[in-house]
């Protein structure tokens, strides 16, 4: 008596396990929300002004995501380095940037002899900038 009131359980066949897989794994479609109203074009000019302020790519899209409402640049077509390529902006390399970034640090250590976690960063730029010159003489 006791067997008939277990439930058959249903074995599921490898490839439905698969598909199920292979469905949970598929990135959902990226739509621009219903709620965005700004226009590509719109969207080119700001990136543009604000890189030409100095600001850098990483930055930029957070400033289009707190201040402008943007959740992601690309949701309007192209991403943030594209929309500047296109443009014909010049693109500030990653040497210039920790460069500038280093003389920053090296004037704020002078301020502040005792900041050791500058004196940290500093370094780590310094060992950067020595990894991008030896990488560049090996290619």
């Amino acid at each position: 008596m006791t067997e008939d009131l277990k439930t058959p359980q249903r074995e599921t066949s490898q490839q439905e396990r698969e598909s199920s897989q292979q469905e949970s794994l598929q990135k959902p479609e990226k739509e621009k929300p219903s709620w965005l109203k700004m226009k590509p074009a719109e969207l080119e000019k700001i990136v543009v002004e604000l890189y030409k302020q100095g600001e850098p790519i990483a930055k930029i899209g957070l400033i289009l995501r707190d201040k402008h409402g943007i959740p992601k640049a690309k949701l309007l077509g192209k991403r943030i380095a594209q929309i500047l390529k296109d443009a014909k902006v010049a693109l500030r390399n990653e040497n210039e940037i920790t460069t500038k970034r280093m003389n920053s640090l090296k004037a704020h250590i002078e301020k502040h002899k005792h900041d050791q976690p500058a004196k940290k960063k500093h370094v780590a730029h310094m060992w950067a900038i020595k990894r991008a010159e030896n990488n560049s003489i090996i290619s």
